[in-house]
């Protein structure tokens, strides 16, 4: 599969492995197993159950996929659901703000691992193959000079 290869209506590979990180430092974000690839499909088939929730509206992707190395380059969590293809961060300015588009999702019926408002974006993740989803809702705490906080709920 190649990085302009479709994997739903609307979403590309190249949207889930775009990396300003990766591009700045010279790392490669491409998914180097079968495995990560199907987890991306899974994700962009659930942003197309989002995008339908959200009126059709056209969503962005800011972070999809995170190479190992493109993961530790933007100081994310080893256990980072982008790490394997399970999560995207996006936004859809057409919609509302992510508070809107997060209870928006919260209240649909979708299934997901994980919902996380993030302030200026909303994270998203399917559960890894073989796990039940969670459909675990979260907001995201941000301190300067502290770690990420997350409370439970739409906050």
């Amino acid at each position: 599969m190649t990085t302009d290869s479709q994997l739903s209506e609307h979403f590309w590979l190249s949207e889930f492995t775009a990396s300003q990180a990766a591009a700045r430092l010279g790392i490669s974000n491409e998914p180097d197993s079968l495995d990560v690839l199907t987890n991306l499909t899974e994700v962009a088939r659930l942003l197309e159950k989002v995008r339908t929730v959200l009126g059709g509206k056209t969503i962005s992707i800011s972070s999809g996929y995170r190479s190992p190395a493109v993961n530790k380059a933007v100081g994310g969590s080893m256990t980072s659901a982008h790490s394997n293809g399970c999560a995207a961060d996006f936004s859809c300015p057409s919609f509302g703000t992510p508070r809107q588009i997060t209870a928006a999702i919260m209240n649909s019926g979708l299934t997901f691992d994980q919902l996380i408002y993030e302030g200026t974006w909303v994270h998203i993740a399917i559960a890894e193959p073989g796990k039940t989803p969670r459909n675990q809702v979260m907001t995201a705490v941000f301190k300067s000079g502290q770690a990420t906080t997350y409370l439970a709920g739409l906050v």
